[in-house]
């Protein structure tokens, strides 16, 4: 069975399970390979490590359908032409794996998530039919094609993980890669075709019926191009930075601004980069690694604090902090310039956009600001 989007953020990719209704022996389980708990022993620190431990259960049908009815997600259910021998197969191999010693397993967005543990499950009891006929289609998508329509309801989100997820989402996926979104796995199984009892080919999918249907809109198609946006906002805060630090020395309005606007962007860019380095370096989150994004969100950035602030009060701003902020922002221009050699073909433009004017309007201002020092 196959479940729409929810409102929470872990929800947005939808969900599945393999529901095993077998009246012989009074079985009606839905096996469920998403579960997790806040609560458990260390949970922040395994997230942020990206060493998660998800763990499979059944749960009786019918209570587990009405949960997400509740949830007003849609719910639907492919019935799927399984050899005898396959079922029973996968209903041995499902109950071993809900066992306590068996359950847990590593968890991966994209490569090892509620999904992709349906979909071996059930290509396993098939002897790799399901990824011999997909695994070469080319789906011509991309993790992050998929991340950003799915996040799209959620600028924040959308943000965070557009700078956070490096060029490893960016690989062209198949269509076996593209099951790691269960509605995706329920589109391509319909391309699958096993042997019937005489031999010949049947579809994979015998029959499919929608159990609810959600009242909520569905996700887009595509994720939206907010490039525009975001670099209005980063030639706003740039010019306003520069802007600001003219006006300084005899506003205090502008004084204030001026640390709102360039201090808000240091601790925002600088704690960015902190988290970006941290991914690529301490972590297991393989997708964020060789991360562009750092020659955009600089840990640097942190260390113009001190300067910023006494040099909007008339002190000036130190050289060393002037060459450090047009360091950071050469920075900048070389990662778009990157972008016009092979081999850097990371998704950043928005961040790009963001990114750029926001560094160069740092660097101007502080410059303008150590030549009113110098000229007092």
């Amino acid at each position: 069975m196959t479940f729409g989007p929810g409102r929470q953020v872990w929800e947005r990719f939808g969900h599945n399970a393999i529901w095993i209704h077998d009246p012989a022996d009074s079985t009606d389980l839905a096996y469920n390979y998403g579960l997790f708990d806040f609560h458990q022993q260390n949970f922040l620190l395994r997230f942020a490590r990206g060493q998660m431990w998800y763990w499979m259960a059944g749960f009786p049908a019918a209570a587990y359908v009405a949960q997400y009815e509740r949830d007003n997600r849609s719910i639907w259910v492919q019935e799927l032409e399984l050899p005898p021998r396959a079922k029973v197969q996968l209903q041995e191999f499902l109950r071993w794996n809900a066992e306590p010693e068996h359950r847990y397993y590593h968890y991966d967005y994209y490569r090892d998530n509620c999904s992709t543990r349906v979909r071996d499950a059930i290509d396993r009891v098939l002897n790799g039919a399901i990824r011999r006929q997909t695994d070469t289609v080319p789906a011509g998508t991309t993790y992050r094609f998929h991340t950003q329509r799915l996040t799209a309801n959620d600028p924040l989100i959308f943000t965070a993980l557009l700078a956070a997820l490096g060029p490893g989402v960016d690989r062209p996926i198949t269509a076996w890669d593209e099951m790691f979104l269960p509605l995706k796995m329920r589109s391509w199984v319909r391309t699958v075709s096993v042997p019937g009892p005489d031999g010949r080919l049947l579809p994979l999918v015998r029959s499919e019926r929608t159990i609810f249907e959600s009242s909520a809109s569905p996700p887009p198609d595509a994720p939206p191009n907010w490039l525009l946006w975001y670099l209005l906002l980063g030639l706003m805060m740039g010019g306003g930075m520069r802007l600001l630090a003219q006006r300084a020395r005899t506003a205090a309005a502008a004084r204030f601004g001026f640390l709102v606007v360039t201090g808000g962007w240091l601790v925002v860019t600088g704690l960015a980069g902190l988290i970006l380095a941290g991914l690529w370096g301490v972590t297991d989150h393989v997708m964020a690694y060789r991360n562009e994004n750092l020659l955009q969100l600089d840990p640097l950035a942190l260390a113009l604090l001190p300067a910023a602030f006494p040099a909007v009060r008339g002190a000036g701003a130190p050289p060393w902090s002037v060459k450090l902020a047009q360091g950071m922002a050469l920075l900048s221009l070389l990662g778009l310039a990157l972008k016009l050699l092979p081999g850097f073909g990371q998704v950043n433009g928005p961040i790009i956009a963001l990114a750029l004017p926001a560094q160069l309007g740092v660097a101007s201002a502080l410059t303008r600001l150590a030549v009113r020092r110098s000229s007092v």
